[in-house]
């Protein structure tokens, strides 16, 4: 066994050297040191057989065992991330990458919404009962509400105080998040309800839009609706397109089971919604404060324009990205 081990000691020492700098920083290993670690982790795994069948040293073979655990975990194991470092990148590109991937669903999301809106917008200005069906009775603004009346409702709070303004942020945000989440969660049903709530959504905004239409009020009603709205009808489609997502999975698995595609659809999801829960908390801050503040209508416009083309920028970031992932990718 002396022979064995005088043998074979230069590359266990080798292996040895290597590892350590691989604990040190994968990154500055050449890939010919690389490949060379990989090549003495398998040599050595012989070795340990051997070691093994013959029996002689105990102490070896632990020694081997150990040797070649530790090499598999730095080849195979992929390295843990920290906590702020992995949030840090699912912000700077995951996300966004994310809803690149899954852009189908969140454009059929996006035209459910928009379909619901114009239904209910045609409709109510055809027939007032329609809106009537629709809208919430107990809701102050009705379709034979006067002029004065809907503009009152439109410029009130604009003095609250701060800590007033906090707290209704507060309840919009917990009111937002929970009818995202609905609507994500809710597509593990074969994605019906999903679709039930995001035509249902954009048919009340199409009698709101409709009740200002009739009564005169177009640019400050959307004066007061986008800059907060642009976000935050943004994340409820992204929360949309999560649960059409979810129902695909449950609706046409392929080659994976049920439970598999829903598994890796609902971890997409949770990706989709944290960045979707991120963009509620901005839209609750700014239906808040700067909805409930004294801008100019054209400032609110300018800002609300302002708002989509920062959102834009974001999704074309995240196709650049996926992009230039396909193409380094392993064919």
């Amino acid at each position: 066994m002396s022979g064995f081990v005088t043998g074979n000691k230069p590359c266990w020492d080798e292996l040895e050297r290597l590892l350590a700098q691989a604990r040190k920083s994968m990154r500055s290993m050449t890939p010919s040191e690389l490949a060379r670690l990989d090549q003495l982790y398998r040599r050595t795994t012989i070795h340990l057989a051997q070691a093994t069948t013959r029996g002689g040293d105990p102490r070896l073979a632990s020694y081997l065992n150990d040797l070649t655990v530790a090499a598999h975990s730095v080849i195979y194991v992929p390295p843990r991330k920290r906590l702020l470092a992995g949030i840090g990148y699912l912000y700077r590109e995951g996300i966004a990458r994310q809803i690149v991937r899954q852009w189908k669903f969140h454009a059929l999301s996006a035209g459910l919404l928009l379909g619901g809106f114009l239904l209910a917008y045609f409709a109510s200005l055809a027939d007032p009962l329609a809106a009537y069906a629709i809208w919430p009775a107990d809701e102050s603004r009705q379709l034979g509400s006067t002029r004065e009346q809907l503009l009152d409702v439109l410029r009130h709070g604009r003095d609250q105080a701060s800590g007033e303004k906090f707290s209704f942020g507060s309840f919009l945000f917990a009111h937002n998040l929970r009818c995202g989440f609905l609507a994500m969660a809710a597509g593990v049903l074969l994605g019906l309800p999903t679709v039930v709530l995001m035509l249902y959504n954009g048919m009340i905004l199409g009698v709101f839009v409709a009740i200002h239409h009739r009564a005169g009020i177009d640019s400050e009603m959307w004066a007061w609706i986008l800059p907060h709205g642009v976000t935050e009808f943004a994340a409820i489609i992204l929360c949309g397109g999560a649960g059409l997502a979810l129902g695909a999975a449950a609706l046409a698995p392929g080659k994976q089971t049920r439970t598999e595609a829903l598994r890796e659809a609902g971890r997409s999801a949770a990706v989709t919604v944290m960045g979707a829960g991120s963009m509620l908390v901005l839209a609750a801050i700014l239906e808040s404060y700067l909805r409930q503040s004294h801008l100019s209508t054209q400032a609110r416009l300018a800002f609300a324009a302002g708002s989509a083309i920062f959102w834009a920028l974001v999704l074309l970031y995240g196709f650049v990205f996926e992009r230039r992932s396909e193409q380094v990718a392993p064919t």
